[in-house]
């Protein structure tokens, strides 16, 4: 499996040409690129900038649970699928704590989606820093909740960013998170989904990982020795091009040194 870089822009940037020369000094350098999947998440204006966004896949940074009616300012899984999105993020903090999605919001997200054929992204982490030996209860019931109902052969094609809050650049004495400790993040969150689903699916759902993200710590977010974050979810240096590049290419580098 390969591993998989979500650029998360956020609100960014703030016009259509912009978007347009992002996008285009992305494709152009990482195009031939291989052993990573890059897929990028821009605003939804700018969806249809980067549509056929081939060799990337074309990520959503939220959607509604109804596939249409009067929902005011809304956008359905169907409007993405016709778009040509293939991921779209769910549950990001910011959505969370900003907009007040709650983990019922989540699950009703996460079912449409997958309804739709689309491959959620969905993303869980703690608020507060916890050591390496601490088991956050926060991981578990937000999974579970998130997860809730929804049928076991849908979820390989789900993906789980673990992102926590206390590491997301944007947040009040953010602190980096360190590779050690997120990789033993990854084999509890993957025993937390062998538990709701059985091995077997487990193995197939990929975790990533997301929170100040650089090209100086990408590569060692990608365990060489056991299985863990099986890719990034990058914001802030997502929206600069030769940083971002730097990230898929170490990330491609350590995946090929990997085989």
């Amino acid at each position: 499996m390969k591993p998989l870089v979500i650029a998360n822009w956020k609100m960014n940037p703030s016009s259509a040409r912009a978007a347009r020369a992002l996008f285009g000094e992305l494709r152009r350098r990482l195009a031939r690129l291989r052993g990573v999947e890059v897929a990028v998440a821009p605003p939804f204006p700018y969806l249809g900038l980067t549509r056929g966004a081939r060799p990337f896949a074309l990520a959503a940074q939220d959607t509604f649970w109804e596939p249409s009616g009067a929902y005011t300012g809304e956008v359905s899984p169907a409007m993405l699928a016709d778009l040509g999105v293939r991921y779209v993020l769910v549950g990001h903090s910011e959505r969370r704590r900003i907009f007040g999605d709650d983990d019922a919001a989540v699950n009703r997200k996460l079912g449409a989606l997958l309804k739709a054929g689309l491959r959620p992204v969905l993303a869980i982490g703690e608020e507060r820093h916890e050591s390496r030996e601490v088991v956050p209860s926060k991981l578990a019931a937000e999974l579970g909740r998130a997860l809730g109902g929804i049928g076991r052969p849908d979820l390989p094609r789900l993906v789980i960013a673990y992102e926590p809050v206390w590491a997301i650049s944007t947040a009040p004495g953010a602190r980096s998170d360190t590779p050690d400790h997120a990789t033993s993040r990854a084999i509890y969150i993957r025993k937390l989904l062998t538990k709701l689903a059985g091995r077997r699916t487990a193995d197939r759902i990929r975790i990533i990982y997301g929170g100040s993200v650089s090209a100086n710590n990408a590569a060692g977010f990608i365990s060489r020795d056991i299985r863990g974050m099986e890719g990034l979810l990058v914001g802030g240096a997502s929206l600069d091009a030769e940083e971002f590049i730097k990230i898929v290419r170490s990330v491609a580098r350590h995946s090929t040194a990997r085989i």
